[in-house]
């Protein structure tokens, strides 16, 4: 799932997303949440949790996420969401 070859700030994102999904989302340990595991396809998130997963990310990593980066590209799964936060936090869209 994670490779120790990561940046200390990809693995820091990765850490407090699935954290969150766990809390927020998981409530037995028997769902795997693999770094390319779709969210929505997998039941996982459903557009409420999409809500809430977007004010954790706005409020943990300190970026603003507009209604046209809602998308399954931004947002499905850890891969997509940490190179999302990634290049939201170097400054571009």
């Amino acid at each position: 799932m994670m490779s120790a070859a990561r940046p200390a700030r990809e693995q820091e994102i990765i850490s407090d997303v699935t954290s969150f999904i766990k809390q927020s989302f998981l409530w037995s340990d028997e769902v795997s949440l693999d770094y390319d595991t779709s969210l929505m396809e997998g039941g996982i998130i459903d557009s409420t949790g999409i809500l809430q997963l977007v004010s954790f990310l706005q409020s943990q990593f300190g970026i603003k996420i507009e209604d046209d980066e809602f998308t399954p590209e931004n947002l499905n799964s850890l891969r997509n969401i940490t190179e999302y936060v990634l290049r939201k936090t170097n400054g571009s869209k």
